[in-house]
């Protein structure tokens, strides 16, 4: 089958987007990178998208669907995620629907025939579904242009959340050799980006590259040491926001919710062994700010598209960083100052390492191991966090972000040439061909039967860094791969291998300074007060958030659905008092200003009102 039939995208020209982006969504100008990606996909290009979660993904398919003749087909992971798009969708005046297994036979019926009839311009389904014989059959009869593959880090093997029926999708492309697949996710190194292009055979693609960086959200590590205490500590200095604590195990979450509530601190438990009932009346309440806090195991995950989460807490550390960036990104997508906490215990690094352990041997397993040592190295980081997480996207800053805990609490410093010479020097003697452990072990001279048996006691290398510990010399390394000096190869089992900046360190050409290795993790905290400092009307803000949660009741709604904090913040700011003013605030479109303009208004012009007086 051909896609020849496919609806082809009406004249593009940059004002026809520009203005769906102000009618319809009521933002007033695109985000990075979002108008070369809309053009892009306008003009029939096959796309993929890497952008930070709350960057504005959606709006880079979702804008060329208005602007095209036809049907965009939306794959995307999880129900309530579909839902929640179909949801702000509508409440910005657009045609969507999503088909799932919630709906009853004559709802889905009714669906097929709204897209068939052109009635729909956006259809969410998930990727089991699309693969389907009966659902590859009906879209011939469909007048389909676009189609979306939401969360694409799902496809590859290398991803830290592969799904087989993802994988399949690849084969849309044998069906619609012309229809454009815009693929995006927040989440995808090097390696996996590469393999969403190969097994979606993207043709030709534009690929837009965002920067992975969140600089709303402060990243912070604290020894854990009294786990509870710490974080019902830090549960009430933040109390009335909202926020998500993760947990390693369904266990932990229960006792962690049981002891926040019997402590005064109302939240809510969230994980896979629930009743559906139960997760969804959670994940609901959530959405609505009927629950402030809900503890949860990664299971509460790609659906939560609530743009005002203030915090997210890790009470254990995640398996790989993948997963702790897309948890994190859960917070300030708003784009309002956001913390992120980890409690950090090597012991419970320890544990997850026991459980790889125990899986079958296999290039999954050395995916996962590779992933979980990213993960540690991130956690027990000298250098400025933001940059870590950065490097390990591929995506190399100079300068230290000053806004997290090594930041805030700068580790001493001394100058490393020598040092870090010693350790690039072991790296090359070893050929490059052995991970962090081993060369650690030749730096200190240690006469273990591997290192004799393949020769490494002769090295020249062996023994010289003798005078320091195992775990300064994994800090020594893991801040040259921080700093790109180094990389971990994760196709060859982790291994160390010299990049082209190592040069000028070997050659002592360059001045390079690093951590004194912190080998004991000192407690630290930093309260984020950054949203104190803006100048907006508090009271006016705190009436806003009441009036939007009664519309938002009434109409059976999330609030964020009808405005979300950032817009609220704004109105409270710029204190517009006419329907001009109000769509000159960021999230206001003409659909939202005729539905809730006039009750805003009121309320603005009655609080000035009352400060006159």
């Amino acid at each position: 089958m051909s896609s020849s039939s496919a609806a082809v995208c009406q004249s593009v020209s940059l004002p026809a987007s520009e203005q769906i982006l102000q009618d319809v969504f009521g933002y007033q100008t695109f985000r990075t990178g979002q108008q070369e990606v809309i053009e892009a996909v306008a003009e029939g290009r096959d796309c993929l998208v890497i952008m930070p979660t709350g960057g504005g993904k959606s709006l880079c398919y979702q804008i060329p669907a208005l602007m095209c003749d036809g049907l965009t087909l939306v794959v995307s992971p999880l129900i309530s995620l579909m839902k929640d798009q179909v949801d702000q969708l509508k409440a910005n005046g657009v045609a969507a629907a999503c088909l799932n297994s919630t709906q009853s036979r004559e709802a889905m019926q009714e669906t097929y025939r709204a897209m068939q009839d052109g009635e729909v311009k956006l259809a969410y389904v998930s990727p089991e579904r699309v693969m389907t014989r009966e659902f590859m059959e009906r879209l011939r009869d469909m007048p389909l242009s676009l189609v979306a593959v939401d969360e694409a880090h799902c496809i590859s093997q290398w991803g830290h959340d592969f799904r087989p029926e993802y994988a399949a999708l690849g084969t849309l492309k044998q069906h619609f050799d012309q229809l454009p697949i815009i693929a995006l996710t927040a989440t995808a190194d090097e390696t996996t980006r590469q393999d969403i292009l190969s097994r979606l055979s993207l043709t030709d693609p534009h690929i837009y590259l965002g920067s992975f960086d969140r600089p709303n959200i402060r990243y912070t590590l604290q020894e854990k040491y009294k786990p509870m205490s710490q974080l019902s500590s830090y549960l009430r200095g933040v109390r009335g926001q909202c926020g998500i604590v993760y947990c390693n195990s369904r266990k932990r979450v229960e006792q962690i919710t049981e002891k926040l509530c019997e402590s005064g601190i109302r939240a809510a438990a969230y994980h896979a062994g629930l009743e559906f009932d139960e997760r969804a009346r959670v994940q609901e309440d959530f959405q609505r700010d009927d629950i402030h806090i809900v503890v949860a195991t990664v299971a509460f995950g790609m659906g939560i598209n609530k743009p005002n989460v203030r915090f997210v807490v890790h009470y254990d550390i995640p398996r790989n960083i993948e997963s702790y960036y897309q948890e994190t990104g859960r917070a300030g997508r708003d784009g309002l100052p956001a913390e992120a906490v980890m409690f950090y215990d090597p012991s419970d690094l320890a544990w997850l390492r026991r459980c790889l352990d125990e899986k079958e041997d296999g290039a999954q397993k050395q995916i996962e191991s590779h992933k979980l040592n990213a993960m540690g190295a991130f956690a027990e980081a000298q250098t400025c966090r933001r940059q870590v997480l950065l490097n390990y996207f591929g995506e190399y800053r100079e300068e230290p972000c000053g806004n997290c805990d090594i930041c805030l609490d700068p580790p001493k410093r001394f100058a490393a040439v020598e040092v870090a010479q010693k350790a690039l020097s072991c790296v090359y003697r070893v050929n490059q061909s052995f991970g962090v452990n081993h060369v650690v072990d030749v730096l200190r001279g240690m006469q273990n039967q591997r290192i004799r048996e393949l020769g490494h006691d002769k090295l020249s290398t062996h023994g010289i860094g003798r005078e320091h510990s195992h775990e300064f010399w994994v800090s020594i390394l893991r801040q040259l791969i921080h700093r790109g000096y180094l990389v971990q190869n994760i196709v060859r089992s982790s291994t160390l291998q010299l990049t082209e900046k190592a040069r000028g360190v070997l050659r002592g050409e360059v001045e390079l300074e690093l951590a004194v290795p912190r080998l004991d993790i000192a407690a630290r905290s930093a309260k984020n007060d950054k949203l104190a400092s803006r100048h907006y009307d508090k009271k006016l803000f705190a009436k806003l958030r009441k009036l939007r949660k009664a519309i938002a009741d009434e109409e059976d709604l999330p609030p964020y659905v009808v405005f979300n904090d950032a817009t609220l913040m704004e109105m409270a700011e710029m204190l517009p008092t006419s329907a001009g003013e109000l769509l000159a605030v960021n999230g206001v479109g003409h659909r939202k200003l005729e539905k809730y303009g006039d009750a805003f208004l009121t309320l603005i012009e009655e609080h000035l009102t009352l400060g006159i007086e």
